[in-house]
């Protein structure tokens, strides 16, 4: 379990660095998970932390013992609720806690990190890739039960990594950076030019018009 925790505390540690950077428009800006802004992913990612054990299950009761409900509605009462300079604490303050997600253990831990951090940064156009040692084994979990989960649809589909020895599926090829594509698995939608292949435009969203 050590290497699996020291890729963790690093994804975190980067991603600390990257909201720090970050100006009060951006930690507006929307990400990849629909109808949050930055500041609700940050939340969100963080709630494991500022939670004890006790309030999470108080939560889950509120919410009807539904996870998704009561992940959205606590995502956005901490993010108004917490300042910038909070949450980025929440998360630098814990790039060592042992949190690991119900049956997911610390790969599952991984996978949470660094598929949220991308929510951030892909929107963002921030240029970062995420290290292949790191990425590797969150493509390599990738299970049927999780793309049900995420609602993606990838029937007839074959994602193919274009950096990466890596493909998933089979069917119509769809290739990208092996880390978009872990986003398209996870039931994002990428902006354009990420995504190459005929099946893109499903899984792209449109060029604003001006």
């Amino acid at each position: 379990m050590t290497g699996i925790r020291e890729h963790i505390a690093a994804e975190r540690t980067d991603l600390t660095g990257t909201l720090t950077g970050l100006t009060e428009r951006q930690w507006d800006a929307p990400t990849l998970c629909a109808g949050w802004r930055v500041r609700e992913v940050v939340a969100h990612i963080t709630m494991p932390y500022r939670y004890s054990g006790r309030r999470f299950l108080g939560e889950m009761l509120r919410s009807g013992g539904n996870f998704t409900k009561m992940s959205d509605r606590c995502a956005r009462r901490d993010a108004d609720k917490l300042s910038v300079e909070e949450l980025t604490a929440a998360l630098r303050d814990n790039v060592h806690h042992p949190w690991k997600p119900p049956r997911g253990g610390y790969e599952g831990a991984l996978s949470h990190d660094v598929i949220h951090g991308l929510d951030i940064t892909v929107p963002l156009g921030i240029d970062r890739t995420v290290p292949p040692e790191r990425l590797r084994p969150v493509l390599d979990g990738l299970e049927p039960k999780q793309l049900k989960f995420f609602g993606a649809d990838l029937d007839g589909i074959e994602l193919r990594a274009t950096d990466l020895d890596w493909s998933y599926g089979s069917g119509t090829p769809l290739s990208g950076t092996a880390q978009d594509l872990l986003l398209v698995a996870c039931g994002r939608t990428l902006p354009p030019g990420h995504l190459h292949g005929e099946p893109s435009a499903r899984f792209s969203t449109k060029e604003a018009r001006s």
